[in-house]
């Protein structure tokens, strides 16, 4: 297996921010399918599906983002934070 701090920091960096952002638009784009079904009494049980496979993806997505050290960590929650922000920005100009 690949050591995944051996890598040099600036790709590290690249990698886990660009990580970070995927696994956080797939989270939240998943948190919002979710609200929709809630709000419009969807199955309930693809609603839970979707809870339980959320937040499986994102443990796994910092799992890996741990193995490659402290700093790939940091700059994926900012990946994730920074999808948070497209997502909403995106739902807010839909929204009346």
């Amino acid at each position: 297996m690949i050591d995944l701090s051996a890598l040099p920091l600036p790709v590290t960096m690249l990698a886990g921010f660009l990580g970070g952002f995927a696994l956080g638009y797939a989270y939240f784009l998943a948190m919002r399918r979710t609200a929709d079904l809630i709000v419009s009494q969807g199955h309930p049980v693809l609603a839970l599906a979707l809870t339980f496979g959320r937040l499986a993806l994102l443990f796994v997505g910092f799992y890996l983002a741990v193995q490659a050290g402290w700093a790939a960590l940091l700059v994926a929650l900012a990946g994730v934070l920074v999808a948070k922000a497209v997502i909403l920005r995106g739902t807010r100009r839909v929204s009346p």
